[in-house]
């Protein structure tokens, strides 16, 4: 192999390396900002890390509403066949209630208990966040012709 072809084969293969590099930083960058919706089930069956930060989302259990000290508040989340609790300090979403659809965002702790930083409700009495109604399809709780379809606004 003549020296030039050695040049362009070594400047072929770097600039290869260099992509995959920067290929891969970007993904973990990516990977770090996403955060992942998961339903009461999905958390049963497989557990997020303590580390990671996501949204959890269902319907708010009724009876399960309980005011702390202050501004906090804990409740169950669940799709009709798991149920995961959530602690939220803070000013809940004027339409939150028990029986009605929400979103939490925030990190499971050991405790399996999850710690919100946000919580969501839903904007009006027919509106329910898409994630939310695949969840409760999965689960065999959505109920067809309640409400608008899933993303759309009033």
């Amino acid at each position: 192999m003549s020296p030039k072809k050695q040049r362009r084969l070594a400047f072929a293969i770097v600039l290869v390396v260099a992509g995959a590099t920067a290929a891969a930083l970007i993904v973990a960058a990516l990977n770090d900002n996403v955060q992942f919706f998961y339903s009461p089930s999905d958390i049963a069956a497989r557990p997020p890390s303590t580390t990671q930060s996501f949204r959890v989302g269902g319907l708010v259990q009724t009876g399960s509403l309980v005011h702390g000290q202050g501004l906090e508040v804990q409740f169950l989340v669940t799709d009709g066949a798991h149920t995961v609790p959530v602690r939220f300090t803070g000013v809940l979403p004027d339409l939150f209630r028990e029986g009605q659809g929400v979103v939490a965002l925030g990190k499971r702790g050991p405790d399996g208990v999850v710690s919100a930083s946000e919580v969501l409700a839903k904007h009006d009495e027919r509106y329910m966040p898409p994630e939310v109604v695949d969840a409760l399809k999965r689960a065999g709780r959505w109920k067809e012709g309640e409400g608008l379809a899933p993303g759309s606004g009033s």
